[in-house]
């Protein structure tokens, strides 16, 4: 059985068209409503906090930060539109940013072929997690949980609970380092990858069959969509894009530790989801998840710089999430009600 259900809540453009302005109000706000309050903390903190927020230190800050958690999210969603849920994005991340360190400083492998060594096994990881999904038939949840256990206890066995640091080569380095236009080149990477996830789920016919199969995969299999084929596909994808930002983690930390890693788990996994809730409700969406990264961002560096305490990022987190759900379930239930309505009367009447 799909972990997750994709099945899209947006209304239609006859649907629009048949309704007065007020009620077109009532069904944009669960669509937009999570951009609308984006732009709005974003208003808010800037007239609070006019001297630290609306700076261009704070936003290198925010795309410093968040832009591994704004990657993971989008590797999460991959499986996610397909109606499966990947938790080796947590996991894989901290084997993935040991070995891409290790690798050069231990075995003394150019930084290119190490690179490549991990995307290489990401992929793998993601193939194995869509195998075990598939072919073995279980549950995509604890399947991935079970592999993202197993990559964990790797990376401990690796280091043996110590630090991996060496002296690495300028070019490993300025995967992260290089500033672009004054701003952090991951956020580049992020939206370069955003734009290419969006253009292949929205626009070609290989988004519209892994929308179907998160949908109905016994309908999309009956109108001859290989189900497995896209479904180890998904996983695939979204493990490679796993070992990519372990590989932008390790650039950045220029130091392994298997202590790093997980705290990226619950922000990736909030951001996708969150993304399921704005743009297109009800279906996980690039921008949407983009919109939850960003809120989340906003919302964590804005209440920081005020004083929030250590504990302000999960709570945050956590809250925003739970907002989050319930604007999509009015969504869901504004749309039963509208179809209710529109109902004919079987009697003729």
């Amino acid at each position: 059985m799909p972990s997750i259900e994709s099945s899209a809540l947006e209304p239609t453009r006859g649907e629009m068209a048949s309704l007065p302005a007020r009620q077109k109000i009532t069904r944009l706000l669960p669509v937009y409503g999570l951009v609308i309050l984006t732009v709005l903390l974003i208003l808010l903190f800037s007239i609070l906090l006019p001297n630290t927020f609306p700076t261009l230190l704070n936003l290198r800050s925010i795309i410093s930060d968040k832009a591994i958690i704004a990657l993971l999210s989008l590797a999460a969603m991959i499986p996610m539109a397909s109606g499966r849920i990947d938790l080796t994005v947590g996991y894989g991340i901290v084997l993935w940013h040991i070995l891409a360190i290790s690798l050069q400083t231990m075995f003394g492998i150019p930084w290119p072929l190490a690179v490549l060594i991990v995307l290489t096994l990401g992929a793998a990881t993601g193939f194995l997690n869509g195998l075990l999904v598939e072919v073995a038939r279980i549950d995509s949840f604890i399947a991935t949980l079970g592999t993202g256990t197993v990559l964990y206890a790797l990376a401990l066995w690796h280091t043996g609970g110590r630090q991996v640091v060496g002296v690495l080569p300028e070019g490993f380095y300025a995967l992260n380092g290089t500033m672009v236009f004054g701003l952090p080149v991951t956020g580049l990477y992020v939206l370069a990858i955003a734009v290419a996830l969006w253009v292949i789920l929205e626009y070609l016919p290989i988004g519209r069959y892994v929308y179907a199969i998160g949908a109905n995969p016994k309908a999309a299999a009956l109108n001859g969509i290989p189900v497995r084929r896209f479904v180890i596909g998904a996983f695939v994808s979204s493990g490679f894009l796993t070992a990519l930002t372990g590989v932008l983690l390790a650039s950045k930390l220029r130091i392994g530790q298997a202590s790093v890693g997980l705290e990226y788990l619950l922000p990736a996994l909030v951001g996708a989801f969150l993304g399921s809730t704005t743009i297109k409700p009800g279906r996980v969406n690039v921008w949407g998840t983009m919109t939850g990264v960003i809120i989340l961002a906003v919302g964590i560096s804005g209440i920081q710089q005020f004083g929030g305490s250590f504990f302000v990022e999960p709570l945050f987190n956590g809250v925003t999430l739970l907002v989050a759900i319930g604007i999509a379930g009015y969504a869901q239930r504004k749309r039963g009600a509208a179809r209710i309505v529109r109902k004919p009367d079987p009697s003729g009447g």
